[in-house]
């Protein structure tokens, strides 16, 4: 099972939608994503949540954690989404950056182009990955 952490700094948008967008799309016997921030929000964005739920992933319940190195210590990948120097080194964990847009205080027309530049990314890493789900028989 490999793991994939999404991180970027308040873990209330861009890493939430990943994490969505990678559980359902993947084959959950392959791999699994969580999501964290270097600094922790509250709470997920409403207008996140609100242009997630128009694609069919619930993020209601998701609640913002810290980007610790005990929760990437088992990781496959760590992806950071503009985070920088704040996100922690971990040796031998493969990292790649995506430089994403944060969608706190954007009009929902700006967070659903965010929304779908994510889901284009995460579906490339998992295709890239031989992640994918079996087509349904």
């Amino acid at each position: 099972m490999e793991t994939v952490i999404f991180a970027c700094v308040h873990n209330a948008g861009r890493s939430q939608m990943a994490e969505g967008f990678f559980n359902q799309l993947a084959d959950p016997s392959r791999a699994h994503a969580a999501s964290a921030g270097t600094q922790p929000g509250a709470r997920v964005h409403p207008i996140v949540v609100d242009a997630m739920r128009e694609v069919n992933v619930d993020l209601a319940s998701n609640r913002p954690q810290r980007l610790t190195e005990a929760l990437v210590r088992n990781a496959t990948l760590l992806v950071t989404m503009g985070c920088g120097d704040e996100c922690p080194y971990v040796p031998g964990l493969e990292r790649e950056d995506w430089p994403l847009r944060d969608p706190d205080d954007l009009p929902l027309a700006e967070v659903r182009q965010i929304r779908d530049e994510v889901r284009e990314r995460v579906a490339a890493l998992i295709h890239s990955r031989n992640w994918s789900r079996a087509p349904a028989s």
